[in-house]
């Protein structure tokens, strides 16, 4: 089985630039903007500019430059929002949602950051 990228996706228009969206960083290779229904304080969303469904499709075919590129460019939005323990903020969660059974909504890869808050469990029980 493949990977089908649909170019008419949301994320697709944003990165062709015919949604606007509100940019916290951009790089060569990647895109990151301010979800529009926030799940916490903080809900960035990080993209490769490249047509990748999954991270699957992405780790298996994209530069290792894009991957590098997307890597760093999620490292400095947690940065430059103040998340990072490490440098004295209060955490935050990364995740990235794949296919049905994931949850993944738009099929173009996408890495959720959630922070300023608790954000509690992981899953719940049941």
């Amino acid at each position: 089985m493949g990977y089908d990228y649909d170019s008419d996706n949301i994320f697709a228009k944003i990165l062709r630039g015919e949604i606007p969206n509100d940019t916290v960083l951009e790089t060569a290779h990647s895109l990151a903007f301010n979800d529009i229904g926030p799940q916490a304080p903080v809900h960035v969303l990080v993209l490769p500019k490249g047509a990748y469904v999954t991270w699957d499709h992405f780790a298996a075919e994209a530069s290792a430059e894009e991957v590098m590129d997307f890597t760093r460019a999620i490292h400095a939005v947690i940065e430059k929002l103040g998340l990072d323990p490490a440098s004295g903020g209060g955490g935050y969660r990364l995740i990235m949602n794949t296919g049905p059974d994931g949850g993944q909504e738009v099929a173009h890869l996408h890495a959720h950051i959630l922070g300023g808050k608790d954000i509690g469990k992981m899953v719940s029980d049941g």
